[in-house]
């Protein structure tokens, strides 16, 4: 990527700030969202619907969906200098700290509990820690919060301090686990389900965590008919249609049908830590579960960047982008 007139002043107008309001909003009704959901499936608050009866939970849960859009409104009113290009850089980059963060979890997580199951299907678990603690390794829910949940922290630590999206590296490690099965398999006659878990597990996490990084780079598969020959300002509005009312639509979608109930496809095997039926393979089905969540997350979070550089783009601000020639199309 190439910028250009990166130095030419920025021109504020009602526009920009009407685009960085939508923005920021979204993001932040985002995250009011995931903690409201939170409260009501999980701790049993009331939801917003509970303010007719005047509980106070219910009162606090309508004030973490309004609070963040006032200070939303502060923001922008107050930083009114600021580019959308600047905060399309910053989303991106706050987008980039989450999923290099889970990157880094998957890797540990995938790690570690693939050892502990090598240890119970040997019957070594219990010569390396106490009885007791070899049996809870069993139950998925002691493995989930104990082991896996200061792993995910771990995770979010390690990227707060490496800058490196490590996609590449996850590649090989898929590689790696998928050698070590031909070569146990074949040669020593050895294979046990961790193993293929293990695999699925990167692979998935690969696939879904990349796609944000991704349409960050233009690297998609884009359907180009008309796309090629349009002007930049025209390409723009496409790209900002298309982020909003596609991307962002399908996004929420995901969001709000996966985390909208108790059983809900992604709420609920995360919050019963549920694992497939085999016993000795890894305990990490509900983390499957829960990269269709960061998938949709982190790319509605892209799709808010790049509705924010298409407008810059549609508006002839400096600092555009030109596509690089690898670009899929």
């Amino acid at each position: 990527m190439e910028s250009a007139d990166a130095n030419e002043p920025f021109r504020s107008s009602r526009s920009s700030d009407f685009i960085r309001m939508l923005s920021w909003a979204m993001l932040a009704y985002l995250v009011a969202y995931l903690v409201s959901n939170y409260l009501v499936q999980g701790l049993r608050w009331p939801g917003v619907r509970g303010v007719t009866s005047f509980d106070w939970r219910a009162w606090l849960q309508l004030a973490i969906y309004i609070i963040p859009l006032l200070l939303v409104w502060r923001f922008v009113n107050r930083s009114s200098h600021r580019s959308l290009r600047i905060d399309a850089a910053l989303i991106s980059s706050i987008n980039a700290y989450l999923i290099r963060s889970m990157f880094w979890a998957v890797v540990f997580v995938g790690l570690v509990d693939m050892a502990i199951s090598f240890l119970r299907v040997e019957s070594l678990l219990p010569l390396i820690v106490n009885e007791q603690l070899a049996k809870d390794l069993a139950k998925p829910l002691f493995r989930g919060p104990m082991v896996h949940v200061p792993l995910l922290i771990l995770g979010f630590v390690v990227g707060a301090f490496t800058r490196t999206l490590g996609f590449h590296w996850l590649a090989l490690l898929i590689v790696v686990a998928e050698l070590a099965i031909v070569l146990t398999r074949f040669i020593f006659s050895y294979e046990q389900a961790f193993m293929g878990d293990l695999v699925r597990f990167w692979y998935a996490a690969l696939f879904l965590f990349a796609s944000a990084h991704t349409l960050l780079e233009e690297g998609h598969v884009r359907v180009d008919v008309f796309y090629a020959g349009m002007k930049t300002r025209t390409k723009g509005f496409v790209n900002a249609f298309g982020a909003l009312m596609l991307g962002t639509t399908l996004c929420w979608t995901i969001i709000v049908i996966g985390f909208g109930g108790k059983s809900a496809i992604i709420y609920g095997p995360i919050a019963n830590f549920e694992v497939s039926q085999s016993g000795f393979g890894m305990y990490t089905k509900y983390w499957m579960a829960g990269f269709l969540g960061v998938f949709a997350i982190t790319m509605l979070i892209q799709f808010v960047a790049q509705f924010l550089e298409s407008c810059a783009d549609y508006r002839d601000d400096p600092g555009g982008r030109a596509a690089t020639t690898t670009a899929a199309h």
